[in-house]
């Protein structure tokens, strides 16, 4: 399969507008699968991942893990993004975002900024290969879910994809702010949360289940590039209403980090 242009130069529009100093506003591409009221985590980490990129940046040192809670449904419409540093430091420093709505806090993140170093000398990577966008089959299975982030979403699977067990690369056209060019590590991690969905077990819809994640896990071990995101996830679902969602995040150039994100699972009642 030939690769198609690259979609940095073509970006068909945005999923936010900055409004000015810490204030944002969600464009109708950021709406979330789950209420169409509320914004999908997917865009919300990507921007609350530019917010830490952006709070004090220091030359030498770089994002390696990055954990969300989700508070809360977080609303579509206008939000502020706040950052500080919670624990400054020479080599390793922790950060932290929180994004409020509607007079809450709705999304917190903290992340540690490690300082970097060559250790070319002693690297090494023991995940399993990931077969390249370029060998991947086109694929539609995100269209299951509704919502305008979905709909922005360009996929492809590779073999072994099955509910349960994804295995798909996945892009984006928009940008994440209107107007600015976003690093890798922003346009990347901004796809992840998707991973809960791209093999779920069960279909949702009425009589089946709900099974949203109520946080976002992330160890990022090497600089991301380019514009695919390739995730090879695990679903698991508990007997008791509890579930998780294990991802490998690949790039073209191969495994960069790891996500998890922890599920509750419900049955959809029926309308009355």
């Amino acid at each position: 399969m030939q690769e198609s242009t690259t979609l940095t130069s073509v970006r068909q529009g945005s999923y936010y507008r900055h409004l000015g100093g810490n204030r944002f506003e969600s464009t109708e591409h950021a709406q979330g699968a789950w209420n169409p009221e509320e914004q999908h985590m997917a865009p919300v980490t990507g921007l609350m991942v530019r917010a830490l990129e952006q709070c004090a940046p220091r030359p030498g040192m770089r994002l390696a893990r990055l954990n969300f809670d989700i508070l809360g449904l977080i609303p579509g419409g206008e939000f502020t993004i706040d950052t500080s540093v919670l624990r400054a430091g020479k080599t390793i420093e922790l950060l932290q975002a929180e994004l409020s709505a509607d007079g809450r806090p709705a999304v917190r993140a903290t992340a540690w900024r490690l300082q970097t170093t060559d250790t070319t000398a002693v690297a090494g990577l023991e995940e399993e290969p990931f077969a390249p966008p370029a060998d991947a089959q086109p694929w539609d299975g995100m269209n299951i879910w509704p919502g305008g982030f979905i709909a922005t979403l360009e996929g492809r699977t590779v073999p072994g994809h099955r509910p349960g067990r994804g295995r798909a690369w996945l892009r984006s056209p928009y940008g994440m702010v209107d107007g600015e060019t976003s690093s890798a590590l922003v346009r990347l991690l901004g796809l992840v949360d998707s991973a809960n969905g791209i093999a779920a077990r069960v279909a949702p819809g009425p009589g089946s289940y709900i099974f949203p994640n109520v946080d976002l896990s992330l160890h990022i071990h090497r600089e991301p590039v380019g514009e695919w995101l390739g995730l090879d996830s695990r679903v698991t679902f508990a007997g008791d209403g509890i579930g998780l969602t294990s991802s490998v995040l690949h790039d073209t150039a191969g495994a960069f980090g790891r996500s998890e994100q922890i599920l509750t699972v419900r049955p959809v009642r029926a309308a009355r």
